[in-house]
């Protein structure tokens, strides 16, 4: 009798933010590495502007046109699908020309109109699940793509707020979510920040980042999201909680399923 070969999860990984061309194709090489090793298909992920940093002295990136510029590089250089983020709705036409998934930030996730306009590039859609909303409550952003014409909605589990300057992740939100689209992404990285706690800054917990991925895969999250660095104690965006580049294929490995038939 002769069984299905088994669905990989969807992986993303990638730097926080575009620090300079050398990050990124170091990031890339590794990337490129861990597929062939490990037969995945992982999406490069980083963003050309973080306009939600906590303080105004906060490192934002390069900016639209060079950060989209140097993405479409590594994507023609190392043939990686891309994924950036969005904050604003005329950032959606320009960034599809480039990412073949668009990430709306959590903080954004009610926001029609920026839901709308990276719906109609026609590229997948990853809506990041609010810190102040239950895994249901997505249904509704999920419904503004939908109505827009996306092709493809994924929706992100990333934490919830609780008491302040720290996140809980309630892992029941992955099956409610699934209940509204087939992929559901836990963010295992984002997941572990403490908002706001380092006097002016996000710092976090990376050390947990292996187990929350495992919780997630028990809860049936059908793909897995890391920002990694080659040095993140030098990162300049999210280093406490980024992965250790030289980590990502050992926390992927644990993760995936190889195809198989019989």
């Amino acid at each position: 009798m002769e069984k299905k070969a088994v669905t990989q999860p969807v992986i993303i990984a990638g730097p926080c933010v575009i620090e300079s061309a050398e990050l990124l194709h170091a990031v890339a090489e590794e990337i490129i590495r861990v597929n062939t090793l490990l037969g995945t298909d992982i999406i490069f992920k980083s963003s050309f502007d973080k306009a939600n940093r906590t303080s105004t002295t906060s490192f934002r990136g390069p900016g639209l046109e060079k950060g989209l510029q140097m993405l479409a590089d590594i994507k023609e250089q190392y043939g990686l699908r891309i994924l950036t983020d969005i904050h604003e709705s005329w950032q959606a036409a320009e960034a599809g020309q480039v990412a073949d998934v668009l990430q709306i930030p959590a903080f954004l996730c009610r926001q029609t109109d920026l839901l709308r306009a990276a719906a109609r590039t026609g590229r997948t859609v990853n809506i990041k699940k609010a810190q102040f909303l239950s895994g249901r409550d997505m249904r509704y952003p999920v419904e503004k793509a939908l109505d827009a014409g996306a092709s493809e909605v994924w929706l992100t589990e990333r934490g919830n707020t609780f008491g302040y300057n720290n996140l809980v992740v309630d892992f029941r939100n992955i099956p409610d979510m699934l209940d509204i689209v087939p992929t559901v992404i836990m963010d295992c990285t984002h997941s572990v920040q403490r908002p706001g706690a380092g006097d002016g800054r996000t710092v976090g917990d990376r050390r947990f980042v292996p187990q929350m991925a495992l919780a997630a895969k028990a809860f049936g999250a059908t793909g897995f999201f890391f920002e990694v660095h080659p040095d993140p104690d030098h990162a300049l965006s999210d280093g406490p909680n980024m992965l250790f580049l030289d980590r990502l294929c050992e926390v992927v490995s644990t993760l995936i399923q190889p195809s198989r038939t019989t």
